[in-house]
């Protein structure tokens, strides 16, 4: 058994040092991965490495929604508590593990053994996750096997990382003309971005903004008045949602006394305020009918009819406008004016999602870091190497929003226990506290753990709907309501 090992390792050091002759990136992580997949028995592969915020990743024998399940298995389990840590974790079960059972994402794909190790140390450049052994489980020679390969792996990626990182940064020809305060990150999605707003704000054109909620739209409406001819006079928002159907005309248009029960003088719109200048719709999709024909009416004629007027006033201002909201389906549904959607999307640009621009996402936690520290008056912090890779990991529906929300609140933890860095259980510590051993819970709370987890669960499977939740878990509605607010449970 002894010679079998020492033969192993030999084969090992031998075929790594085949490796050096590589002098891409990618081509060297994907034959490294084959080697230590083929070494260990492993039937899935998953090899990751990080350099100043950016993040190269091979798999082997995983489909592309088996990563996207690795990664949310563990991104705030295996992979996170590796880099955190920087020791290698193994489990024989993830099924039957209570750090990882109760993730939907295991239950699904049924994920029995798994090694993670850290390649490199002080901090760690990446991670090697290999999953289902060839025997069953893995075994400390696979351990064993599996640090020895990413002890040497590390100083063999680290020339080709450097060489990777010097490359031209997507974003860079347009920081070199555009202002683009505040703007953080260097991804591809991002770049792409800017080009469009390079190319459409110096143009007095019309634009509809689409994406999901919380990717940042109306910082880009504000990129795109910074960098136009009206720079220099009013940026001007409303969230055409968040005012009363009664209401939203005046806002907009303005109105003469008498007009409405609430206009005892004159009251000047949006649109006046913005003279000159840049008026930006978010959700625009939520005006009303008559306030959709009004808007039409000013970017067609470039003047409008305040409310209780009769005489039309003369407008010289830009409109962008924004939704999560899929315009051409309300259009079918007629609930929005079809020639509406065409005069907004004269030049419409698409904000990608965090998980578009996950490489992102380190660039990010350090800026609102920074920014939640000068915000509260809080001692410096910064976030260690584990915080910012479980960020990395951890899926973000609510987008750039949540990751901001997420980190301001972990600064703010962290400044209160007195510590100097900010560690992902700060981050995640529902996530953290329910990753306790078992033996170390009273029934009482184990019980109310899973309970928890399990209408979490429910809801987000239903897009937090409480009536398809009550009625499938046979509860009447009122006690799903107390038990959300029971768990302190929250929609992302």
């Amino acid at each position: 058994m002894a010679s079998e090992r020492v033969e192993r390792e030999c084969e090992l050091y031998r075929r790594i040092l085949e490796l050096d002759v590589q002098q891409d990136l990618e081509p060297l992580l994907a034959e490294a991965l084959g080697l230590i997949v083929e070494l260990t028995g492993a039937r899935l592969g998953y090899l990751e490495l990080y350099e100043h915020e950016r993040r190269w990743s091979v798999s082997q024998g995983m489909s592309d929604e088996e990563v996207a399940g690795a990664r949310a298995v563990t991104s705030r389990g295996i992979i996170a508590e590796a880099l955190a840590t920087g020791q290698t974790i193994v489990t024989p079960s993830a099924l039957l593990d209570p750090r990882f059972q109760e993730r939907r994402s295991v239950q699904r794909g049924k994920i029995e053994a798994v090694l993670c190790a850290p390649v490199g140390t002080d901090p760690p450049i990446g991670v090697l996750y290999l999953q289902d052994a060839g025997e069953g489980m893995f075994s400390d020679d696979d351990r064993a096997m599996a640090e020895l390969f990413a002890r040497h792996l590390a100083p063999l990626a680290d020339r080709l990382l450097v060489r990777a990182t010097t490359e031209s940064d997507p974003t860079a020809p347009f920081r070199a003309r555009l202002q683009l305060e505040g703007v953080v990150g260097r991804s591809q999605a991002l770049g792409d971005l800017l080009r469009q707003v390079s190319l459409v704000a110096p143009l007095d054109v019309s634009v509809l903004l689409t994406g999901e909620s919380g990717t940042g739209k109306s910082q880009v409406a504000r990129l795109i008045h910074d960098n136009s001819p009206r720079s220099g006079r009013p940026f001007l928002e409303i969230n055409c949602a968040a005012i009363p159907e009664t209401l939203i005309e005046s806002e907009l248009f303005g109105a003469l006394p008498g007009a409405h029960s609430t206009a005892t003088r004159k009251i000047d719109g949006k649109v006046a305020a913005a003279e000159g200048g840049t008026l930006f719709l978010d959700e625009v999709g939520e005006l009303s009918p008559s306030a959709q024909a009004k808007l039409l009416q000013l970017l067609q004629s470039r003047s409008y009819y305040p409310l209780g007027g009769n005489r039309a006033v003369r407008a010289d201002v830009r409109i962008i406008a924004a939704t999560n909201a899929d315009l051409q389906t309300a259009v079918v549904e007629r609930r929005f004016r079809q020639d509406l959607l065409y005069r907004l999307e004269v030049l419409p640009i698409f904000v990608p999602t965090l998980a578009q621009r996950r490489e992102d996402i380190a660039l990010l936690a350090k800026f609102f870091c920074r920014e939640a520290c000068v915000r509260h008056g809080l001692a410096v912090v910064e976030l260690t190497n584990g915080a910012i890779r479980a960020a990395e990991a951890a899926e973000w529906p609510g987008n750039v929003r949540q990751l901001a929300h997420v980190i301001e609140a972990g600064a703010i933890r962290a400044a209160g226990e007195g510590a100097k860095r900010i560690e992902r259980r700060h981050l995640f510590p529902r996530t953290i506290e329910a990753a306790a051993p078992p033996d170390q819970l009273t029934f009482q709370e184990a019980t109310r753990r899973f309970q928890a987890a399990f209408v979490r669960d429910a809801l987000e499977e239903s897009s937090w709907n409480v009536a398809e939740v009550a009625e499938r878990l046979d509860l009447a509605r009122s006690h799903v309501y107390h038990l959300i607010k029971a768990f302190g449970l929250e929609k992302d």
